[in-house]
C-alpha cells in the first residue's frame, strides 16, 4: 500500500514548515562555544520579570488541566484594549489562530488573496485546506498593495490575509491606506467582504510609528475582520506558546466550537497575564529596538548593504553576490543564526533580528568578515 493513497490531496504536497536553528544545534553541528541566536524575531531583552514570577508561582499547579476558556486572560486582555471578553479568543500561538480560521472557513470552491512575501503559513493554511491562493505582488517598496489586493478580489474570495507590518519585509501600511482598503473590498457571492485576517504580531513594534493603524478601532464597522496578535514577540513568551484575537461576537463563539479544548496551557496563561501589565517592559523593548535599528541602518550603509526600513524588530538586508543560504551557512559557522529568505522566494536576501547592542555589533563583525572572504 502506498500511504498517499489514503492521505488528503490537499496535504499530499504539504512541506513541513523550516523552523530556526537554535543555539545548541549549532554548537554542536560547529563545536562552537558562543553562538548568538538572530533569527526568528524573539525579544532579546527576555520575558518580564513579573511574567517569571508568575510562572513560578504556578508551576505547582501544572497537574490540574488549565481554564479552557482563558477566563482571566481575556479579562486582561479585555482591560487592556478596551474590547468586550465576548470579542476575545486565544490559542497556543498565532500559527494556530491561523490553522483555527481556515478549518473554520475555508472551502475548495474558495479563493484567498495572499500578498507576495508574506508570513509563509497563510499560503501553508491555504493549501491544507484545498482552497486556491491568489498571490498579489508587493509595490516597488516591498509593502501590501493594498489597492491591488482588493482588485483581486471576487465572487469567489472567502479571505484576505494582511500582516502589519510585514514578515519578513518589515514595512508596514498607514491608517489612511487600510481605511481605504476595506472600503474598497467588494461583496463575494455570499453578499458579504470577504474576511480581512489581519495579523498584528508585531502590533507593539508598528505602533510606535504614528501613522500605524490599530485592528481593534475597525472591528465595530467591518464585521468579517479577524485581528490577532501575539504574545511570541515584545513579550518574550515565544516558549510558551499563547495568541490572542478580536473579531465579531459570532466569528469567535464559532472560532470557541472548533479550537481544541485546554489548547492554552495553564503556565501560558499565568505568564501571559503579568506581562501584560508590564508596560515597562513594553516600553524597554520598544526603545532598544528604535536605537539598535539606528545603529544596524548606520552600519549597513557604511559597508554598501542594502536594507529595507523596517517597522518590526527585525530588518530584511540583500546579500549580493553572494546568496542569502551561502551567506547564512557562512554566519553560522561564525556563530551568528540569522534567516534564509529562499523559502520567501527571496534567494538573496536574510532576515535579522534586532538584538542586544553587543550581538549586533558582534554581527556586523561576523557579516564584514564575510563580505571579505
Amino acid at each position: 500500500m502506498d500511504i498517499q493513497d489514503i492521505i488528503r490531496k490537499a496535504c499530499n504536497g504539504l512541506k513541513p514548515y523550516v523552523a530556526g536553528k537554535s543555539i545548541e544545534e549549532i554548537k554542536r553541528e560547529y563545536n562552537l562555544k558562543e553562538v548568538i541566536k538572530l533569527a526568528s524575531n524573539e525579544n532579546s531583552l527576555g520575558a518580564s520579570k513579573k511574567a517569571l514570577k508568575a510562572l513560578k508561582n504556578n508551576f505547582d499547579k501544572v497537574f490540574f488541566y488549565p481554564d479552557s476558556n482563558s477566563f482571566n486572560l481575556k479579562k486582561y486582555l479585555s482591560k487592556r484594549y478596551r474590547v468586550s471578553p465576548e470579542n476575545i479568543f486565544t490559542a497556543a500561538g498565532g500559527d494556530e489562530i491561523i490553522e483555527l480560521i481556515a478549518k473554520l472557513f475555508f472551502n475548495s470552491e474558495d479563493e484567498i488573496v495572499i500578498s507576495k512575501y508574506s508570513f509563509i503559513r497563510y499560503s501553508m493554511a491555504v493549501q491544507l485546506m484545498g482552497s486556491k491562493a491568489v498571490v498579489v505582488p508587493m509595490d516597488g517598496k516591498f509593502r501590501y498593495d493594498l489597492q491591488a489586493l482588493a482588485k483581486a478580489c471576487n465572487r469567489n474570495t472567502k479571505a484576505v490575509f494582511i500582516t502589519n507590518p510585514n514578515n519578513p519585509t518589515g514595512t508596514y501600511n498607514t491608517k489612511k491606506e487600510f481605511s481605504q482598503f476595506l472600503k474598497d473590498l467588494p461583496l463575494n457571492r455570499f453578499g458579504v467582504k470577504p474576511i480581512v485576517i489581519l495579523d498584528e504580531a508585531y502590533f507593539e513594534y508598528g505602533s510606535i510609528e504614528k501613522d500605524y493603524p490599530d485592528g481593534t478601532n475597525y472591528l465595530k464597522d467591518n464585521l468579517t475582520l479577524i485581528v490577532f496578535r501575539t504574545f511570541s514577540k515584545i513579550y518574550g513568551l515565544a516558549g510558551l506558546r499563547v495568541a490572542y484575537g478580536f473579531a465579531n461576537q459570532k466569528i469567535v463563539e464559532y472560532i470557541e466550537r472548533t479550537r481544541p479544548p485546554f489548547n492554552v496551557n495553564l503556565l501560558a496563561q499565568a505568564a501571559a497575564c503579568a506581562a501584560i501589565t508590564d508596560k515597562a517592559q513594553v516600553i524597554r523593548s520598544q526603545k532598544l529596538i528604535v536605537k539598535e535599528k539606528k545603529y544596524l541602518y548606520k552600519e549597513f550603509k557604511k559597508i554598501g548593504v542594502e536594507y529595507i526600513k523596517s517597522a518590526a524588530n527585525f530588518i530584511l538586508f540583500k546579500t549580493f553576490p553572494i546568496f542569502g543560504k551561502d551567506m547564512f551557512i557562512e554566519l553560522l559557522k561564525e556563530g551568528v543564526i540569522v534567516r534564509a529568505m529562499d523559502e520567501y522566494d527571496l534567494p538573496d536576501w536574510i532576515r535579522v533580528t534586532i538584538g542586544l547592542h553587543k550581538e549586533n555589533k558582534l554581527f556586523i563583525a561576523k557579516l564584514k568578515k564575510v563580505l571579505k572572504s
